[in-house]
């Protein structure tokens, strides 16, 4: 009876290849990453030199250096894998605060500052307390410092909105109040400057934004709210300290905050807010 030779009926992994190892056919070796198969039994034949011998199964990736296999290897926590022109590369993990982007040539991601505009810090201030004064036509701290605002900014290029909120004002004896704002100095008044001033209900002073209410003298005991913001650029990373002024035109004219003139039993009672936020320049 006739003997039919199947040979093998499976593939037989030998593992690394060695030159002092007898291999049959459908042995399978692996060497420099790639992966062999015997197609003539023999001993010493070098796998990818003796192509009468070995036929190759798998061949190993190119290491990174064509982007198909990552071969590079990064080891610093955060770090990330990106192709350049030639090939993947590491690109170090930023610093606190920095962004991913792209760079200015729009080839490659690079970390660098957040876009500017967004807002740094916040600080905010309120006082319920009722104000009777006569401020006559010179400036006057009728809140005295319950509605100062302090901040800090943290670089020369920060700009600070400045906001103030009264919910209740009114004037007695003359038509108009008005309103600013002094940036008081850390060392006391002794060099305080004008941010944001005006006097007179359609008046200007020294080029800043008007903040005014004209009242008319027979309806003087009415209640007004008054709000107004401004940009201020200091140009400082010294702490900045805004506080509100009132006046009147008129020397024997009163401010009422927080109350009406008529009577001082909270019938008008409210809460002035303030508010300041350093906005990145």
């Amino acid at each position: 009876m006739a003997t039919v030779n199947l040979g093998a009926i499976k593939f037989n992994w030998k593992g690394a290849y060695s030159n002092s190892t007898a291999y049959a056919v459908d042995d399978v070796v692996s060497s420099g990453g790639s992966s062999y198969v015997c197609i003539q039994a023999h001993t010493n034949q070098p796998v990818g030199n003796a192509t009468a011998y070995w036929n190759i199964m798998s061949s190993a990736g190119t290491n990174g250096t064509n982007g198909t296999d990552v071969g590079t290897v990064i080891t610093t926590q955060g770090d990330i894998l990106y192709r350049d022109g030639s090939g993947l590369q590491r690109l170090p993990k930023g610093t606190a605060g920095q962004v991913l982007k792209m760079n200015s040539g729009a080839t490659a991601p690079e970390y660098g500052t957040a876009p500017s505009g967004k807002v740094l810090q916040y600080v905010s201030n309120h006082d319920n307390t009722e104000v009777a004064v006569n401020a006559g036509t010179t400036p006057n701290f009728a809140m005295g410092n319950r509605l100062d605002l302090a901040i800090t900014p943290s670089a020369t290029s920060s700009r600070i909105l400045v906001m103030y909120n009264f919910g209740t004002i009114s004037s007695g004896a003359a038509g108009c109040i008005g309103y600013g704002v002094i940036k008081v100095s850390n060392d006391g008044f002794s060099s305080n400057e004008t941010v944001a001033l005006a006097q007179g209900a359609n008046q200007v002073t020294n080029n800043y934004s008007h903040f005014g209410i004209n009242l008319n003298e027979q309806t003087y005991q009415t209640n007004q709210g008054l709000c107004c913001s401004f940009i201020h650029h200091p140009n400082s990373t010294s702490t900045q300290t805004y506080r509100p002024k009132f006046w009147t035109e008129s020397s024997g004219g009163y401010i009422y905050i927080n109350r009406s003139e008529r009577n001082s039993s909270n019938d008008f009672s409210s809460v002035c807010f303030a508010y300041a936020m350093e906005l990145e320049g």
